[in-house]
């Protein structure tokens, strides 16, 4: 049976900083309408690998392809046009700004009025309250300005500018980190709502039980290099959490420390 070609493949991914690999040679696939889990400890890579596709940083080796099509991404303005959008553990929004304004940052809509452009707020209202609404994550304006909201709404925000301009991969990086305990089933609930959908994610996060609740495949670095992967369904926390720290050597290893 012919395998389905993977909404994004990355191949032989390698960056260095000096005499520190940061990442060695990595391969990744994701599917569409999945949820791949990227975890390992500080020094692993993650969010290294994510800066690489997302043109944060340049390649020492390395190709990208989108839906089988192999792409140079230059600049994280190609990588947004390719569909592919980074959400960063400070969300990245203008806190003096309001949610319509950080929806649009950068992308504003634009209509002639007497023959020069002036921006478009009636349509860019309509639609920030639009793909804020996909969040179900309340929000009483999408006047309110970004500083007064809490953390879960202000990342709601950052997951609508995604919404708003067609995301077909959304990278959330550590995006619990800055949530309260409160906050984080809803975040959870709207990401498996996502990928029921048709978006496809990858999940960084130091969480793993939180992997578990919203993944389909989880890959784990160390030291810049993948040391495994496995479906959700095959593997468990103890599992995952000993390729993390060595104690495993690979998915479905069950090492007998007692023999040694």
């Amino acid at each position: 049976m012919a395998t389905a070609t993977p909404l994004l493949e990355m191949k032989g991914m390698s960056k260095s900083f000096g005499s520190v690999d940061a990442v060695v040679e990595v391969d990744l696939q994701l599917a569409r309408g999945e949820i791949l889990g990227l975890v390992g400890d500080n020094a692993a890579g993650k969010s290294t690998l994510m800066k690489l596709l997302t043109a944060v940083h340049r390649p020492d080796a390395g190709e990208v392809f989108v839906e089988g099509a192999p792409v140079r991404i230059d600049s994280p303005h190609k990588a947004r046009r390719l569909g592919i959008e980074m959400i960063y553990q400070d969300y990245s929004l203008a806190p003096n700004m309001s949610i319509t304004d950080n929806v649009f940052l950068g992308r504003e809509l634009k209509q002639s009025f007497a023959g020069l452009p002036v921006l478009n707020r009636r349509q860019m209202n309509k639609v920030a309250q639009e793909v804020l609404g996909q969040t179900h994550i309340p929000v009483d304006s999408v006047s309110a300005i970004v500083r007064d909201l809490s953390g879960g709404q202000q990342q709601a925000v950052a997951i609508a500018r995604a919404l708003a301009f067609d995301a077909k991969i959304m990278i959330m990086d550590e995006p619990t980190a800055s949530l309260s305990v409160k906050a984080i089933p809803p975040l959870l609930d709207l990401m498996k709502r996502l990928r029921d959908k048709g978006m496809s994610m990858i999940f960084i996060t130091h969480r793993i039980q939180d992997i578990f609740l919203t993944c389909d495949r989880v890959m784990v670095l160390r030291r810049g290099s993948v040391v495994g992967e496995s479906p959700i369904s095959k593997t468990d926390i103890d599992e995952v959490s000993g390729l993390i720290t060595g104690s495993r050597e690979s998915f479905g290893s069950r090492l007998n420390h007692a023999a040694h």
